[in-house]
């Protein structure tokens, strides 16, 4: 095997030998269809080959909505939902995607070709004044780059709706043009700027100045506030997530797709990037596991990555192997798992399933219609590159034993520490994120410095209850966390047993949108893993003559059965055996009866476990608690 000319020299030890020695014929266990709980038994099948299951599956999926939007109009509805809400500010652009890609697919002698140009047509023309902001203006413009390429363009689209397309998919109307400045977005948006001016030259709208100018201003970002190739959502408040990891991907796609190379440094991200996704693809094809607006698109984030890094010469001919084997099995899981059989359309919402306010299911059309694009235009990639109907064969139990027991992903240092630890405990993935949810985000779970754990472990989108980190409140009502505000991070591991450490000299107050550095009360955070078991330990120190008067924490559980014996609360079915805190007075646990606080993207929590009160008023003040799973 030739050595990659973008890989490091630092790549995790035995990662890659591991991986060659998982390329032999295996089973997939697919999760079966609508399952509550990506932890429960698998159903297993034979392993099918992705294009198989987006042309037999997906496609067809996405052909039914749009008959259903062409007959319908302004009309349609999904599952009781009027999608033409004005609510989803990207739908136009996502309905033209969609419309292209499967235009795109069809033979050239295809009879329905000329009919379903002639539907683009009537639609672009009936959605050609509603909104349409950044990624729907990079979805249309994606749209109209397949259609000028097969020369179908004055078909598809008659000169008025051309001439408004024209003046409206413009990067400008949320970049400053002269400082090429973000107007009120997080700054992944520039790399939708950058990929929007890219198309529009392309399709000789513009010169070539902005993508310059827009990438320089990318990159100019990851240099200021990540030292470590990972870019910050934020202007330097750390909050790493999903994106920060995706966006090496998206850069890198955007060359390939106007028929360019990467810059360097560019592919170093992506590598940096895959590394990390490798580390988390599995046989059952469950994505990645903390931050908001993860559910499908957790698996979607890791399958971009790791196609564009293959699309790139990035990825050696094993990791291609099996990044293709996820993405196969990952689109099975969309088929099997998200699907409604019922309606037809992806589920983010219903059946104990909850996602952020920001895909709320007045989008559900447009959800549809970009996750189809996502798997659409990498199984393309997959295509391309010699896979096409290829069957995985991958030994999945091979794959995760050779990842490393564990890996420190450093996102930032500075005045406070940013960084990920991923850890393996036999087929268990268990990741803690130390990072900083910032303005919106920081007292919401899925960005807690929590472990998370896919069917194990999982924050609330959008959700506020103190899940296994105290709450404390103080003499005059404030209530403060320990969320933001870590130095001195320090991982150790021995054997089997892995041992974090930081501390906090401010805690963050909440009821505010932003962190709120409280410097009343300082804490020293103690984190243990060993197989089976996970403990956490918070000495909070109050500075002299503020009184910690309560505490509160919680554990939402996918596990059921719960038996509470004084601290100890045991569980007879799920993953999780027996949670016992120390520190604190009194816990209760009760089923959790599907309420809306306490489901996870992937389904309803079972179980919760609250806590209350302190041991000790005076001094400092010593919460600890273990988790024992199977």
């Amino acid at each position: 095997m030739g050595k990659c000319p973008h890989h490091p020299a630092g790549l995790k030890a035995g990662l890659l030998a591991g991986l060659a020695l998982g390329l032999v014929a295996g089973v997939a266990t697919p999760v079966a269809a609508n399952q509550a709980v990506p932890d429960a038994a698998p159903v297993t099948t034979a392993p099918r080959a992705f294009n198989q299951v987006v042309q037999k599956h997906i496609d067809p999926q996405t052909e039914k909505l749009l008959l259903a939007l062409v007959k319908d109009g302004k009309a349609l509805k999904i599952d009781g939902v009027d999608v033409f809400n004005s609510n989803d500010k990207f739908l136009p652009g996502k309905i033209a995607i969609g419309l292209a890609e499967y235009l795109d697919a069809l033979p050239a002698n295809d009879p329905r070709l000329t009919t379903y140009l002639g539907h683009f047509r009537k639609i672009a023309k009936l959605t050609v004044d509603d909104a349409n902001d950044s990624w729907g203006i990079y979805y249309y413009l994606t749209a109209l780059d397949i259609l000028h390429r097969r020369g179908w363009l004055n078909q598809a689209i008659d000169p008025l709706t051309m001439a408004k397309l024209r003046v409206r998919l413009d990067w400008r109307s949320f970049v400053d043009r002269d400082t090429y400045v973000l107007i009120d977005h997080p700054n992944n948006y520039l790399v939708v700027a950058f990929s929007i001016a890219r198309l529009r030259h392309a399709l000789g709208w513009e010169d070539d100045v902005a993508v310059g100018k827009l990438y320089d201003a990318t990159a100019k970002h990851y240099r200021d506030y990540s030292a470590y190739g990972f870019a910050d959502e934020t202007d330097g408040e750390g909050r790493f997530d999903r994106y920060s990891i995706l966006l090496a991907g998206e850069i890198a796609a955007r060359f390939v797709q106007t028929g360019d190379t990467p810059p360097k440094e560019a592919l170093d991200w992506l590598r940096k990037s895959a590394d990390l996704m490798l580390l988390r693809v599995n046989g059952e094809g469950v994505g990645f596991e903390y931050g908001r607006s993860i559910g499908p698109y957790g698996e979607t984030s890791i399958i971009e990555v790791l196609t564009a890094a293959a699309a790139t010469g990035v990825l050696t001919q094993a990791e291609k192997d099996v990044a293709y084997a996820y993405a196969s099995r990952a689109a099975e899981r969309y088929v099997d798992f998200w699907t409604d059989p019922r309606t037809g359309s992806v589920n983010l919402w219903d059946n104990g399933r909850r996602t952020d306010a920001y895909r709320g299911k007045f989008r559900i059309l447009g959800e549809n219609l970009s996750l189809a694009h996502q798997y659409s235009y990498t199984n393309a990639v997959w295509n391309k590159l010699g896979y096409k109907d290829r069957v995985p064969s991958v030994d999945w139990a091979k794959v995760q034993t050779a990842k490393p027991r564990r890996d420190v992903t450093w996102f930032a240092r500075g005045d406070y520490d940013r960084l990920l630890v991923t850890m393996q405990d036999g087929a268990r993935l268990v990741s803690l994120p130390i990072i900083n949810g910032g303005a919106s985000q920081h007292d919401h779970s899925p960005y807690f410095p929590i472990p998370f754990s896919p069917g194990m472990l999982e924050g609330v989108a959008d959700g506020g209850a103190p899940l296994l980190v105290p709450q404390l409140i103080l003499s005059d009502g404030s209530k403060l966390m320990p969320l933001a505000f870590q130095r001195g991070v320090k991982v150790t591991g021995k054997g089997k047993a892995t041992k974090i450490v930081w501390h906090q000299s401010e805690l963050d107050r909440m009821g505010e949108r932003a962190p709120v550095a409280d410097k009343r009360v300082s804490v020293e955070t103690r984190y243990s893993f060993a197989p089976g078991r996970i403990t956490r330990t918070d000495i909070f120190t109050p500075q002299a003559g503020v009184t910690i008067t309560e505490a509160r924490m919680e554990f939402a559980s996918f596990s059921d059965a719960a038996v509470q014996q004084g601290a100890s609360t045991s569980f007879g079915q799920g993953a999780v055996r027996r949670f016992t805190v120390s520190g604190m007075e009194r816990c209760t646990a009760a089923p959790t009866g599907g309420k809306e606080a306490y489901r996870a993207p992937h389904g309803a929590m079972q179980s919760l476990v609250q806590c209350e009160g302190i041991a000790a008023r005076q001094g400092a003040v010593r919460i600890s608690w273990t988790l024992e799973y199977r």
